[in-house]
């Protein structure tokens, strides 16, 4: 969410001189451990906190955690443009990405290798798509954890062979493949339509969260992130914006 975050700030703070804000990157989990320790007002997380999370900021803070949708993303799975390849099932990408599978060949795309990309453990993107694609198992020992979601990108666009995934924002040069709940089900693009919907099955919040509710500046960036202006960043980023309403999901 670094990407979004370092907009909306840009954004606000130009229509907002007296107001300063530092965006800092390093993960989901990065952000939630400032918001624990009290080094950030405001933590972006691309995954839900986990109960210990938000009883730590009880603990530390002696606060209650409020979660504060603020985007709706598409987690996309990359493949390079030179890939044949566009659509799989979950069972495909999940048999990819823990090594059943290590030939283009078995999914019906060329006689070549597959080499796996991904974010780092402590990325909520690693998070989101070991829980619901990997079903919590492991990933492949070839799997390559990199730093970003754009050194993702980076690797697949220059890796004919390679396959990643991250939010559906940075999905340029490459190819976002639509994604099949089961062999059963048909394939479904990451469109806004469909992750707004639930029909792609890697939708997905993006969160903030605050120690107690925001008030005072941290509420008037809040409301503005939920208007009309926040919500436009989010469609220029290339994320999709909420529905009337999402916000109290």
């Amino acid at each position: 969410m670094l990407q979004i975050g370092q907009r909306w700030a840009e954004v606000y703070m130009k229509d907002h001189p007296a107001v300063t804000i530092q965006v800092t990157g390093g993960g989901s989990g990065t952000g939630i451990a400032a918001l624990v320790n009290g080094t950030t007002q405001i933590c972006q997380s691309s995954r839900p906190m986990k109960d210990e999370e938000k009883a730590s900021v009880k603990q530390q803070r002696n606060a209650e955690v409020i979660e504060i949708p603020v985007a709706v993303d598409a987690l996309a799975v990359y493949l390079n443009k030179q890939n044949s390849i566009d659509h799989m099932t979950m069972e495909q990408i999940r048999r990819i990405f823990q090594g059943e599978i290590t030939n283009w060949k078995d999914v019906g795309g060329a006689n070549a290798n597959i080499v796996l990309y991904g974010r780092e453990n402590n990325s909520g993107t690693y998070v989101f798509f070991k829980e619901h694609v990997l079903a919590n198992g492991d990933f492949a020992e070839r799997y390559q954890p990199l730093g970003g979601t754009a050194a993702v990108i980076n690797a697949v666009v220059k890796d004919v062979n390679g396959i990643g995934y991250g939010g559906i924002g940075y999905a340029t040069d490459l190819k976002a493949i639509s994604v099949a709940k089961d062999a059963a089900s048909g394939p479904v693009a990451p469109t806004m339509e469909n992750a707004l919907s639930k029909r792609y099955p890697l939708s997905r919040f993006l969160y903030w969260y605050t120690a107690g509710p925001p008030v005072g500046t941290i509420k008037d960036l809040v409301d503005w992130v939920l208007g009309p202006q926040g919500q436009n960043v989010v469609k220029d980023v290339g994320f999709y914006p909420l529905k009337d309403g999402a916000q109290s999901q």
